[in-house]
């Protein structure tokens, strides 16, 4: 008998051909939600093309010939069925914030973290799971960053709603999958987008050097979903961090204090820079 844990995930045999499947891309008006919406369109998907900026959501889908639903990613999905016209086979909760600062940060800006990084995907769920049980399949996938399986100093808000992102995504995932219902957790590090930019010198010091483009991202998730893989990692080094952080935790907080000491004296550096 298998032991807990050890069942195998109930495998569509055309995941990977998205053909004429219905799309959802949140926070796509750009970076890595921009480049999963080409990337389903390439491979035949129609596409919803969602983003709080009105223009950039209507620019994409202009692009790649889907349709632009631009509002809050939380509410998003009854406006997706109407502009895709029926159901929705395949939704990418992918629309994040990453706000600076710890437990001085404004409960504002912990609640916004929240909000989006968390319960927009428990919102689009609540709207999905009830007509993919029905159906016996549909597929969510969740950008969560490697922040979920780590931490990115700087942002207390952003790696503590990452995490949680993570466990409801596990959830899902060891709730649903013997009824049709396919989850991914897509955990990138470093990715060349405006919050890499906006990230300041945490950004620099930890994720710079390794940084991909939001396409090579797009293609993991592609192939992950081909695979039915749920932790689908666009830099495979971060398995490693996450095993050494189970590990030896000490050490691995050790090396994060190291580099939040870089950081720091990089900020400094920068302030006194003339």
């Amino acid at each position: 008998m298998a032991a807990v844990g050890d069942e195998r995930a109930v495998t569509d045999p055309d995941a990977g051909d998205v053909r004429g499947a219905a799309v959802v891309v949140t926070g796509a008006g750009g970076g890595i939600g921009a480049a999963l919406a080409r990337s389903f369109a390439a491979g035949g998907a129609r596409v919803a093309v969602n983003d709080i900026d009105a223009e950039r959501a209507r620019a994409v889908a202009r692009e790649i010939d889907g349709v632009a639903v631009p509002g809050d990613a939380s509410t998003v999905v009854p406006a997706a069925r109407r502009a895709l016209g029926g159901a929705i086979d395949i939704f990418c909760a992918n629309a994040g914030i990453a706000p600076a600062g710890g437990p001085e940060a404004d409960e504002d800006l912990w609640a916004a973290a929240w909000d989006v990084n968390v319960m927009a995907h428990v919102r689009a769920a609540r709207d999905l799971v009830p007509e993919w049980l029905e159906r016996g399949r549909g597929r969510f996938v969740a950008t969560v960053s490697a922040a979920g399986l780590l931490m990115m100093p700087g942002s207390a808000p952003y790696s503590v709603s990452k995490h949680a992102a993570l466990a409801f995504a596990e959830w899902m995932a060891a709730t649903y999958r013997h009824r049709g219902i396919s989850v991914h957790a897509v955990c990138p590090q470093g990715v060349r987008t405006d919050m890499l930019r906006d990230a300041g010198p945490a950004g620099q010091v930890l994720l710079a050097d390794e940084a991909i483009g939001p396409e090579e991202v797009a293609e993991a998730v592609r192939a992950g979903i081909a695979g039915e893989r749920f932790l689908i990692l666009p830099h495979p080094r971060v398995a490693e961090y996450a095993t050494a952080r189970v590990v030896d935790p000490d050490r691995w907080l050790g090396g994060m204090n190291k580099m939040q000491r870089m950081i720091e004296e990089r900020t400094r550096g920068t302030a006194g820079a003339v």
